[in-house]
C-alpha cells in the first residue's frame, strides 16, 4: 500500500503511538476521558447517569477508550490493554441500569467496548451486553420514515422525527446482532436507515447534510438543519467523514453496490476540499476567518478512504491511499508526542458554534491510531 519513504514514516510513526499509549493508559487507566483539561484527560466515568439527558456515563464517545485499549492489545499483545478494555467496559452498565439518557449512540459505546471483547475473547456477559444495545438501537427505529430517531427529548428542540447523519456508524451494531442470531431483523432496520440517507442525506455532489427532520407520524421529509456545521446547506467535515467511512461499513456488511458507490460520491467530494496543508476546517463551507479546524474529521475520512482502497482496483487505489497519507501526515505534524498532554490529537472542534475549538477529543485519537493500524495492515476491526 505504501512505498519505502511512506512505510519507513508509518513505522515511526506507529512507535510513537505505541511509546505514548504505554504512559498514558497507565495514567488514565481509571478513568473513561473525552477531552484534556491542563493537557490531563477528564474522566465521564465519575459522573452519574442523569434521566434524559447525554451526559456523564452515558456520554456518546464513552466506548472510544475502550476501543484504543483493544486496538493497542491487537498491536502489542500487552495484557494491560486487555485489563484497562474490560475495566472501562464494566463501568458502562451504569447506563443500562439507569436507561434514561441512553440515546441512538449505543453503537459508538459498545462496538468498540463489547463486541470487541467478545470477537477477541469470547466472553458471553460482553456478547450479552452488546445484543442488548442492538435491541436498544433497533427500538428507536421509525417505521414511516425508515430511519433511527437521534437523540432524545431536547427543551430546545423536538426531536422525535430528527435523523442525523453520525449514526451510520452505529449500523454495524446492527448488523454483527444479525451475524452474531442468526436474526435479521436487525440487519432490515440497519438497510433501511442507510437507504434513507443515501436519498435523503447526501446531496448530488457528495456533500451531505447534518440532521434531517422527518415527520415522526407520517415520514414525510419537514426540513434539514445545519447541525455542527456552518449553517444549513453548509458541510460539516466530520459529518461528510461519518458517510464516506459509514457508507463503506455498510458495503462490507451487505455488500450492496449502491453504499460503495454513495461512499466513492462522498469521498471525491472530501478530496477535492482537502486544503494543500491537508489541515481540515470544520466546515467546508464556512467563512474563511475565523479559521476554525477540526483533526478528528481528518482522521475518520482517513480510516474510511484507506477501507475504499482496500475494495477498488489498482487503478484507483492510489488516489484513496494518496489522500489518507496526506490528511495522516498533517495529522503527525500537528499532534503532541510530549508528556505535557494525554492526548495526541490536539485540535479538535465538536462543532462550528460551539465556543471551545481547538482541543482533544478522544475520537481524535482512536480514529488516528485506527488509520495508523489500517495502514500498516494490523488492524483490529471493530465496526
Amino acid at each position: 500500500m505504501l512505498g519505502i519513504e511512506e512505510q519507513k514514516w508509518l513505522n515511526s510513526l506507529i512507535a510513537g503511538i505505541t511509546a505514548k499509549m504505554d504512559w498514558v493508559s497507565e495514567k488514565s487507566r481509571d478513568k473513561i476521558p473525552y477531552t484534556t483539561i491542563d493537557g490531563t484527560h477528564d474522566d465521564r466515568s465519575s459522573c452519574n447517569p442523569s434521566g434524559g439527558t447525554d451526559d456523564g456515563i452515558n456520554w456518546w464517545t464513552n466506548g472510544f477508550w475502550g476501543g484504543m485499549m483493544w486496538l493497542m492489545y491487537h498491536e502489542t499483545g500487552h495484557e494491560k490493554y486487555k485489563e484497562i478494555a474490560v475495566l472501562s467496559e464494566a463501568k458502562l452498565d451504569q447506563c443500562f441500569e439507569q436507561f434514561y439518557g441512553l440515546h441512538h449512540d449505543v453503537g459508538f459505546m459498545w462496538l468498540p467496548t463489547s463486541v470487541a471483547n467478545y470477537k477477541i475473547t469470547g466472553n458471553p456477559e460482553s456478547r450479552k451486553r452488546a445484543l442488548h444495545a442492538a435491541n436498544l438501537l433497533a427500538g428507536r427505529f421509525n417505521l414511516a420514515g425508515g430511519f433511527i430517531r437521534a437523540w432524545n427529548d431536547l427543551p430546545s428542540a423536538d426531536t422525535r422525527g430528527w435523523a442525523i447523519i453520525d449514526c451510520l456508524f452505529n449500523l454495524p451494531l446492527l448488523y454483527w446482532a444479525t451475524e452474531e442470531t442468526g436474526d435479521p431483523r436487525f440487519k432490515h432496520i440497519a438497510v433501511a436507515h442507510a437507504d434513507m440517507a443515501m436519498t435523503s442525506f447526501v446531496r448530488a455532489d457528495g456533500s451531505v447534510n447534518h440532521i434531517v427532520e422527518f415527520d415522526p407520524s407520517s415520514g414525510g421529509i419537514v426540513r434539514t438543519y445545519g447541525g455542527q456545521g456552518f449553517g444549513e446547506g453548509s458541510s460539516w467535515t466530520r459529518g461528510q467523514a461519518w458517510a464516506l467511512y459509514g457508507f463503506i461499513l455498510s458495503y462490507i456488511h451487505t455488500g450492496k453496490t449502491e453504499y460503495l458507490e454513495t461512499a466513492k460520491r462522498v469521498a471525491h467530494y472530501f478530496l477535492a476540499n482537502i486544503p494543500e496543508d491537508g489541515v481540515i476546517p470544520i466546515d467546508f463551507r464556512q467563512p474563511s476567518e475565523p479559521k476554525r479546524e477540526d483533526d478528528t474529521a481528518a482522521a475518520i475520512a482517513a480510516c474510511g478512504l484507506i477501507e475504499i482502497a482496500k475494495i477498488v482496483g489498482a487503478y484507483e487505489k492510489p488516489l484513496y491511499v494518496g489522500a489518507a497519507l496526506k490528511l495522516m501526515q498533517a495529522l503527525e505534524r500537528r499532534s503532541d508526542w510530549t508528556e505535557h498532554s494525554d492526548a495526541i490529537i490536539q485540535k479538535g472542534s465538536s462543532a462550528y458554534s460551539v465556543a471551545r475549538h481547538h482541543h482533544p477529543i478522544i475520537y481524535g485519537d482512536f480514529f488516528f491510531m485506527e488509520a495508523a493500524f489500517k495502514m500498516k495492515g494490523n488492524d483490529l476491526y471493530l465496526w
